[in-house]
């Protein structure tokens, strides 16, 4: 009786759709090709849509400067589409976070995915110096990222509710590294500033390299997540129903914190820490598509690449000649718009 009620349950949520798939895919698809071309277009020389797709799709054209190609190819086009690579990789974490640990609030730094980052990154910009290797930062902020939530599981391992366990050694050891980072710009005041430009969130200076090093981790990290969403599914109703399906909850759950902390990982390396896309853009996916994994996964991802990317024009272009770093943008859009959400809902 108790698998007939969880089958029940289970295929109750996958009904719970509000737009069909076949109308808000071409419409996020369109919003986003919108919001490329835009970012493509947009800083202190300004490109017209038809300039941009003459750039991409002719830039040997005679009647366009050499100098509008290498703006779009060398200085925008990687910006622009690493942007939109590290919202769909927080927001397909956040949604997978939110189903595991059933709760709103959850976001992809909830295990601390972010504190290890920053002080992975910190120790990087303090050991190399000004000048230092610029691909240092990335990957020791990917690789503090991977062992910090690596030492969450393992300090909640032996708790019986291993989804509590996770979210207080998470919060245990945010708070922990948090400190750790403070002492150490404290103590190097002379990085002082690019650290905390780090930690602000910030896609400035990014260019190919950065794109390739990312690519691969995060796009494997997401689909994974797509590939267990049934699973995901089955635990967003509950442990009991998950197990009365035979779901094996340990190793599900195992499988699930990897990718999405993988998946975080490589988003936060390269682009630090950039809050609220992976907490707003699962919360709008559902408005659109319900609560089924299989769809939200990737109504998420496209809703957090389009939310970053738009962000991401606005901080090139609100103060210019100075550019914002994208973490204030989106926390500063992203706050009041979630206080709405949460009211109107």
């Amino acid at each position: 009786m108790s698998a007939m009620r969880a089958i029940r349950q289970l295929r109750a949520r996958l009904r719970q759709r509000v737009w069909p798939a076949a109308l808000w895919g071409p419409l996020l698809l369109g919003g986003l090709a919108l919001a490329l071309l835009l970012s493509l277009g947009v800083g202190a020389v300004t490109l017209t849509p038809a300039q941009v797709m003459q750039a991409l799709l002719s830039p040997d054209s005679p009647g366009l400067r050499p100098a509008d190609v290498a703006i779009v190819w060398d200085l925008r086009l990687a910006r622009a589409l690493l942007a939109a690579l590290v919202g769909a990789g927080l927001a397909g974490a956040g949604a997978a976070f939110q189903g595991l640990f059933r709760n709103p609030l959850a976001d992809p730094f909830v295990i601390g995915a972010s504190g290890g980052a920053a002080l992975g990154a910190t120790l990087a910009i303090i050991s190399t110096g000004e000048g230092g290797p610029t691909v240092a930062v990335p990957l020791a902020a990917f690789a503090g990222s991977l062992l910090a939530v690596l030492l969450v599981y393992m300090l909640a391992a032996g708790s019986n509710d291993s989804i509590t366990g996770l979210l207080l050694a998470g919060a245990a050891l945010s708070t922990v590294v948090s400190a750790l980072v403070s002492l150490l710009m404290l103590l190097n005041d002379r990085q002082l500033q690019e650290i905390f430009a780090w930690l602000l969130g910030s896609l400035s200076g990014r260019s190919w390299g950065h794109l390739w090093l990312t690519t691969p981790p995060l796009l494997l990290g997401l689909v994974t997540l797509w590939l267990l969403a049934r699973p995901l599914d089955a635990l967003a109703c509950g442990d009991d129903n998950a197990r009365s399906l035979g779901l094996p909850l340990r190793q599900m759950r195992l499988l699930l914190v990897v990718a999405a902390s993988l998946t975080t990982a490589a988003a936060v390396a390269a682009s630090g820490i950039v809050g609220f896309v992976g907490l707003v853009a699962p919360h709008i996916a559902r408005l659109l598509c319900g609560t089924g994994h299989a769809l939200l996964i990737p109504a998420s991802a496209l809703l957090g690449a389009l939310l970053l990317l738009l962000a991401d024009s606005s901080a090139r272009t609100v103060a210019a000649p100075l550019e914002l770093p994208v973490g204030i943008i989106t926390a500063l859009l992203g706050g009041p718009f979630f206080l709405w959400l949460l009211r109107k809902r």
